[in-house]
């Protein structure tokens, strides 16, 4: 299975300007030098650091040079760190970015936060496009915004691979779906890839605007670039709240079959003459398609996991895996169970349902496990994935009574700050399911996960 990892999306902390200290290692350098969460770090080395790529570059060597601030009494002081080869200094930040986020510049037709409910909160629309995110956090960009100062500095640190978004190649057409300085982002581009930097690409692909030739000749001009090690497609996304569009690749089902046959002499070439796939669709794409997603060894070792290229393969290998390797756990699970006298409800978004449901076969052959798939009435429009259910659909579509219910959240719906896309937060939500009846426990939406998490819920002494 793809490593596990979840950005901190939506976040209602305030970001308050500065390298502030959130944590300190006990031992490390810093704590012997008598750093300490809530102090700031002015300057490492005499560079006021901007973000946390800044402190790495600086602060690089066996020692380095601070200037701590220190909020309690308003006084600054300096101090000197060392460290031993493969130490770690032992600070960690509030935020990996010092100077704030570099906003959007762009007015792209399929953007999803112009879709958004009109009721939702503003931190939803933030809409983010620094490329130092693409870089720390796997957030993917358009490079328009980026100038040539910084697209020096992404040369000069190495910060490689970079997560960048395309769309299109057509001029025109690069500007009809993204804005007036789309050219831009190409140009950056172009100077990253000769200044060696590896790129994982992305294209959101809008039904007649920038699929068929547009979507070849696009293909055609990432073929011709090795630096562009994946490229990623991915199906326009829609909700009852766009004025622009209606339907998408999930309406038209040839649509997404015409989708997949214009990759696969890409796909295959690729293959041939580099020994990777390298041109990856969507799990939407296939879904949409009524095809099978393909093996495991075609996603290349999921570099683009997290853009939702792989995550059905990966989900089906590792329930086959967990089924091999850990049959007894399963077993003990399904004994507790019929035990307990409770089922097993795995919620999920429509799109994963009937993958999660292969899980539910391997934890229950005698059907104590089913999946709960939540339709996302909050967004509406082709909305199905697990990752966007909110607490409004989940509490109107699960039973009243849920005696005799163990229900398994996927941990995906909410933020780190333990909030949903609607503004409710894990304990309430919890609460409620409790006082229906059910016992409740979460879990990231994988095998081996849910099966953990089911035997801490349901022996926790163990």
């Amino acid at each position: 299975m793809a490593e596990q990892k979840r950005a901190d999306y939506a976040s209602t902390r305030e970001r308050a300007a500065g390298a502030w200290v959130a944590a300190v290692e006990e031992g490390s350098p810093a704590w012997e030098a008598g750093i300490e969460p809530g102090m700031r770090i002015v300057r490492v080395n005499g560079v006021e650091p901007r973000d946390l790529i800044d402190w790495r570059w600086e602060a690089d060597g066996a020692c380095c040079e601070l200037e701590v601030f220190d909020p309690r009494d308003n006084t600054t002081s300096t101090c000197e760190l060392w460290r031993e080869s493969g130490q770690d200094w032992g600070i960690d930040f509030t935020d990996v970015l010092f100077d704030g986020i570099r906003t959007c510049v762009n007015a792209c037709q399929f953007c999803f936060m112009a879709m958004l409910p009109p009721e939702a909160r503003a931190t939803l629309t933030l809409r983010d496009d620094d490329y130092r995110l693409s870089f720390l956090q796997g957030n993917f960009v358009t490079l328009t915004n980026v100038s040539d100062e910084e697209a020096e500095r992404i040369v000069t640190c190495g910060l490689s691979p970079m997560n960048v978004s395309i769309h299109a190649i057509s001029p025109e057409v690069r500007r009809s779906l993204i804005g007036r300085r789309a050219d831009r982002g190409i140009e950056v581009l172009e100077r990253l890839l000769a200044g060696g930097i590896e790129v994982h690409a992305q294209i959101v692909l809008c039904p007649g605007i920038n699929d068929g030739a547009e979507l070849a000749a696009t293909l055609d001009w990432v073929e011709a670039r090795p630096g562009i090690t994946s490229l990623a497609i991915v199906p326009l996304g829609y909700t009852k709240h766009s004025r622009r569009f209606k339907s998408s690749y999930s309406d038209d089902v040839e649509a997404s079959r015409a989708v997949v046959r214009l990759l696969e002499p890409y796909q295959e070439r690729a293959r041939r003459t580099l020994g990777l796939t390298r041109f990856q669709l969507s799990d939407e794409f296939y879904v949409d398609a009524g095809l099978p997603v393909p093996a495991a060894e075609t996603y290349d070792g999921y570099p683009q996991f997290y853009d939702g290229i792989g995550m059905l393969r990966s989900f089906l290998d590792e329930t086959e895996l967990v089924a091999r390797e850990r049959a007894c756990d399963l077993r003990r699970v399904d004994e507790s169970l019929a035990e307990k006298n409770l089922r097993v409800e795995l919620v999920c978004g429509e799109a994963a349902a009937a993958t999660i449901d292969a899980f539910c076969r391997a934890l229950s052959p005698v059907g104590r496990a089913r999946t709960r798939a939540i339709r996302n009435d909050y967004f509406g429009g082709d909305v199905n994935v697990t990752g966007l259910i909110v607490s409004e659909d989940l509490l109107a579509q699960l039973a009243e009574d849920l005696s005799g219910a163990l229900v398994v959240l996927p941990e995906v719906m909410f933020n780190f700050d333990r909030l949903t896309l609607d503004g409710d937060t894990q304990n309430r939500i919890f609460e409620e399911l409790r006082r229906r009846g059910a016992v409740v426990c979460m879990s990231v939406p994988n095998p081996g996960d849910y099966l953990d998490a089911l035997l801490a819920t349901l022996d926790p002494d163990r």
